[in-house]
C-alpha cells in the first residue's frame, strides 16, 4: 500500500509539472507549515513583480526526505523541476552527478563570492561552479520557551544542563509537559545536535561528527550525551510519536508545554501566531552551547533543463540573493541572511541574536555543520546516525549500547 501511494503521489506531481507554463519557475520544496508558507510567499511575490509565474510543488515532511524521494522520481523520468530546495551534501551529490545548472554568470555579476560565507559556499559551489542559491542560514541548537509558563512557575531561563533539568522537574510537578517534541528521526537528531555539542564541546563534536573519529564516537562523553537524551525522553508527553515539528511548536505557543528544542524555523510559527519574542516566548541556545552555532542552510538547486541557465532560473537565483529579499524573507522565516552585508535593522530580538551569534561563531571557529541536517556528512552517514539516535530515544537501546551501535553504524556507512 505504501509503495502504491508513493507511486500515485509521484504520478500526480508529474502531471502537475507538465501543466506548468513555460515562463513559470517550478519549485519543489518542503516548506508547508504556516510560518514557512508565509516566508515562501515573499519569494513568490518578488518573482511575480518581475512577471515570472510560480508553480508550487510542496512535499510535506520537515526534514525533506519525502521531497528527495519525489525529486529522484522526477529526475529519473527526465522531468526535473526548475529549482529544488536542498541541504548540504545532497546538493553536492546532485552536482557531482552533473544534474545541476551552472550559475557562475549571475554569481559573478552580483559578487556572490564576496558576500556568501565560506561555510555555505562549501555546499553552493562545487568544482568551481555555483550550482545553488543560498536562501538563509538556520541553526539547530536553539531552545524555545513559553515565557508566560516560565514566569508563572518561577523558572529562570536555564543556562546550564542542571538548571534545565530543574526547570523540567518543576514543570512536570505543575502538570505541564516539560518538552514538546515530535517523534520523527530527523527531530530526534536535531535535538541530538545540541545535546551532543553541550557534552562534547566544539573540538570533540567536530572529531565525532565531521571527522568521524571512532575514539570520540565511542567515548565516555558520547554515553553522557545519550544519557541526557534519555532525560529529555522522560519529559515528553505520551503522544509524541509521529508528531510534526510545527505541532510540537504549537504546544509551546499554546502553553501546553514549556520548552521545545528545534531549529530557528520554529520562530516562524511563533510569529505567524502573532507572538512577540521577549514577551510571549524566549529563544536561547541549548544550555552549554552559548558560543557555538550548529548550522544548516536552505538553498535552491537549479536543475539543468537541457541547455544554458534559463532566464527564469537566473531571475530566481538573483532574487534569492538580493539583500532586500534576504532581509524580508528571513525576518519571516526565523533564520538569518545567507549573505554577510544585510542589516539586522528589520529583525526582532531573536533575529538580531541569531545574526550576532553567527558572526561571532564564524570569527572564532565555532561554526559547525549540523549532523541532523546533512551539513556534517553525506546522507549515508547522516541516516546511520538517525537510526541509532531514534532507536535509543524510543527505548530500543540503553545509552551504553547506543554508543557501540553508533560506532558500528558510522563505520559501515562511511
Amino acid at each position: 500500500m505504501r509503495r502504491f501511494l508513493k507511486t500515485n503521489m509521484a504520478i500526480a506531481l508529474l502531471m502537475t509539472a507538465a501543466s506548468a507554463q513555460a515562463e513559470d519557475v517550478e519549485v519543489l520544496h518542503w516548506w508547508t507549515s504556516g510560518g514557512e508558507a508565509a516566508a515562501l510567499n515573499v519569494l513568490k511575490e518578488d518573482l511575480e513583480s518581475q512577471g515570472i509565474g510560480w508553480t508550487d510543488m510542496p512535499v510535506a515532511g520537515g526534514g525533506g526526505e519525502q521531497a528527495m524521494t519525489v525529486l529522484r522520481a522526477r529526475v529519473t523520468a527526465g522531468n526535473a523541476p526548475t529549482a529544488v530546495q536542498g541541504l548540504g551534501f545532497d546538493i553536492v551529490d546532485w552536482a557531482k552527478q552533473g544534474a545541476l545548472a551552472n550559475l557562475n554568470e549571475v554569481a559573478a555579476k552580483e559578487g556572490w563570492d564576496k558576500v556568501v560565507p565560506e561555510a555555505l559556499q562549501k555546499f553552493a559551489k562545487v568544482d568551481g561552479r555555483w550550482v545553488s542559491a543560498p536562501v538563509n542560514v538556520h541553526s539547530t541548537n536553539w531552545v524555545w520557551a513559553n515565557k508566560i509558563v516560565l514566569d508563572e512557575n518561577n523558572i529562570e531561563v536555564p543556562t546550564t544542563w542542571e538548571e534545565f533539568t530543574a526547570a523540567m522537574d518543576t514543570l512536570k510537578a505543575a502538570g505541564i509537559t516539560p518538552i514538546a517534541h515530535g517523534g520523527q528521526p530527523w527531530q530526534e537528531a536535531t535535538v541530538f545536535d545540541g545535546v551532543s555539542m553541550s557534552v562534547l564541546g566544539p573540538d570533540k563534536y567536530k572529531a565525532a561528527f565531521i571527522d568521524l573519529d571512532e575514539s570520540v564516537l565511542g567515548g565516555p562523553e558520547m554515553k553522557e550525551a545519550f544519557d541526557r537524551m534519555a532525560v529529555i525522553r522522560a519529559n515528553v508527553d505520551d503522544n509524541f510519536s509521529g508528531r510534526d515539528w510545527n505541532l510540537a511548536t504549537a504546544m509551546v505557543i499554546n502553553g501546553e508545554a514549556g520548552f521545545q528544542m528545534m531549529g530557528d524555523w520554529a520562530k516562524g510559527e511563533f510569529l505567524n501566531a502573532d507572538k512577540v519574542p521577549g514577551e510571549d516566548f524566549v529563544c536561547i541556545r541549548f544550555p552549554g552551547t552559548s558560543e557555538q552555532v550548529i548550522f544548516n542552510a536552505d538553498q535552491f538547486m537549479m536543475f539543468d533543463q537541457g541547455g544554458a541557465v534559463s532566464k527564469e532560473q537566473s531571475a530566481l537565483a538573483s532574487a534569492i540573493l538580493s539583500p532586500s529579499f534576504q532581509s524580508a524573507f528571513n525576518v519571516v522565516k526565523g533564520s538569518v541572511p545567507a549573505r554577510t552585508d544585510v542589516s539586522d535593522e528589520a529583525f526582532d530580538k531573536c533575529g538580531k541574536k541569531g545574526i550576532a551569534d553567527l558572526a561571532a561563531a564564524a570569527e572564532t571557529g565555532n561554526l559547525f555543520g549540523s549532523t541532523a541536517h546533512g551539513h556534517a556528512n553525506p546522507a549515508g552517514v547522516k541516516n546511520a546516525i538517525y537510526d541509532v539516535v531514534t532507536a535509543h530515544f524510543n527505548g530500543e537501546y540503553d545509552s551504553e549500547t547506543a554508543v557501540m551501535e553508533l560506532v558500528d553504524a558510522v563505520s559501515i556507512a562511511k
